[in-house]
C-alpha cells in the first residue's frame, strides 16, 4: 500500500508516541515516511528517543496493522485531522506541545473561531449551574462556541445549554472517543456532534487516565478566545486550564462567590491573582475584540432601517463606526449640533442608540 507522511504520522500517534517524541523524530527524519524502511540501526541512533519508542515502531511496520488502524477508525465513523492537514484548528499551531493529531467525532467549522471555554467544579452548587447557564445562554445569542470537557458538573451544563439554544459546542476528551467517560455524560456523546464536536488527541482505546486529562486542558484552552472559570476549589483541573491559557495569552475570566465555598476559592484566588471578575456578559465582552465586532454585527441585523429619516439614518452610519461624541457626528455629517441633538434624543427614545457618558453615543 502506498503510505504519507500523514499516515505514519497517524500510525505513530495509535502507538502512543507523544507529540514532543514525534517533534524530535521529525527534525531527524523530515519525510516521515523514511520510517517504515529505515533501518533498525539508523533508527537506533536518532538522538534523545528511547529505545523503547524504537522497539515499538520496529515491531509494528506492518501494512496489516496500518489497514487494520484505519479500518477501525472508518468504521468508527471518526474523522482525522493532523497538523499536516489545511483544517488543522488554526489557534493550535499556536500552543506549545501542540496535538499533532486530532480525532474527531462530529465536525469542525469556521464559526469555531469565535470559542470560548467554559470549565469548572464537577461538583457544581446551585449558584454555579446558574451562573453557568447564565454565561452560557448569551454567548450563544452571539453565535459564540462553547468548549468544554464533557465532564460531570459545569462542563456537562455548558454543553448542555449550548445544545439547549441550537449553538455550537465542542467537547474535548481525555481518552479514546470510542470510550464514554463518564458514563452519565452518554446522552451529550451522542448529542454533541450533532451541532459541534467531540474531540480527543488519544486513539482508540486509550482510557481515561488520570493523566490525560490535564493534558487536554491545554486544548481546551488554546481552542478558545478565553477561559470562564465558573467555579474551582484551590487545587482543582480548572485551574490547570487557566494556567495554560495564561501561557496561550489568552484571556482567563472568574466568576466571584462566596469566601466560605470551597467551591469559589479557586475563582476568588484567580481574581485575587488577575483574572477579570465577571458579573455580566459585558465583563466578557469588553475584553475580547472578536466579541465586540459580533455584537456590533448583531446590533445592525437588528435594527428596522424603515423606521428612520435620512437624516437619522446618516447620524446611525456615524454611530456604527463605534462610541462617538456628538461633536464628532456633527462634523462628520455637516449638521449644525443642536439638529444633531434632537436627532440623537429621537434615536434614544426609538431605543436604536444610547448614550455612554459625556454626549458620546453607541448603539442599543
Amino acid at each position: 500500500m502506498e503510505i504519507s507522511n500523514r499516515d505514519i504520522l497517524i500510525w505513530l500517534n495509535s502507538l502512543n508516541v507523544g507529540n514532543r517524541t514525534i517533534e524530535r523524530i521529525m527534525k531527524q527524519v523530515p519525510q516521515l515516511v523514511d520510517l517504515w524502511e529505515l533501518p533498525s540501526d539508523k533508527l537506533y541512533n536518532l538522538k534523545s528517543i528511547n529505545n523503547k519508542i524504537i522497539d515499538k515502531i520496529i515491531s509494528n511496520r506492518k501494512d496489516d496493522y496500518l489497514k487494520r488502524l484505519f479500518h477501525i477508525v472508518d468504521e468508527q465513523n471518526i474523522n482525522i485531522i493532523t497538523i499536516f492537514d489545511k483544517d488543522y484548528p488554526r489557534r493550535l499551531h499556536y500552543i506549545y506541545d501542540n496535538p499533532k493529531v486530532i480525532y474527531l467525532k462530529g465536525n469542525l467549522t469556521e464559526e469555531d473561531s469565535l470559542a470560548i471555554a467554559v470549565v469548572g467544579s464537577r461538583k457544581v452548587t446551585s449558584y454555579g449551574r446558574w451562573a453557568t447557564e447564565k454565561f452560557v445562554e448569551e454567548l450563544v445569542k452571539l453565535d459564540v462556541t462553547i468548549v468544554s470537557g464533557l465532564a460531570l458538573g459545569v462542563d456537562g451544563i455548558a454543553h448542555n445549554k449550548a445544545l439547549e439554544g441550537n449553538g455550537r459546542t465542542i467537547g474535548v476528551l481525555g481518552n479514546g472517543l470510542d470510550i464514554i467517560y463518564p458514563r452519565k455524560n452518554r446522552d451529550l456523546y451522542r448529542e454533541v456532534p450533532k451541532n459541534g464536536a467531540l474531540m480527543s488527541e488519544y486513539f482508540l482505546g486509550v482510557p481515561p487516565l488520570a493523566y490525560n486529562f490535564p493534558q487536554r486542558n491545554r486544548i481546551i484552552s488554546g481552542l478558545s478566545l478565553g477561559v470562564i472559570i465558573i467555579e474551582a476549589k484551590e487545587k482543582s483541573g480548572s485551574l490547570i486550564t487557566a494556567s495554560h491559557a495564561l501561557e496561550q495569552g489568552k484571556e482567563v475570566f472568574a466568576l466571584p462567590g462566596n469566601i466560605n465555598s470551597i467551591f469559589s476559592k479557586g475563582t476568588n484566588k484567580l481574581i485575587k491573582d488577575g483574572a477579570k471578575l465577571i458579573m455580566d456578559i459585558d465583563d466578557i465582552i469588553e475584553e475580547v475584540y472578536e466579541l465586540q465586532v459580533k455584537m456590533k454585527i448583531k446590533k445592525e441585523e437588528s435594527l428596522d432601517y424603515s423606521q428612520f429619516s435620512p437624516l437619522e439614518l446618516e447620524v446611525i452610519e456615524c454611530i456604527k463606526e463605534g462610541p462617538i461624541h456628538s461633536d464628532s457626528i456633527a462634523l462628520s455629517t455637516g449638521l449644525d449640533i443642536s439638529t444633531i441633538n434632537s436627532i440623537l434624543t429621537v434615536l434614544e427614545l426609538k431605543g436604536a442608540i444610547k448614550e455612554m457618558t459625556g454626549r458620546v453615543f453607541t448603539l442599543s
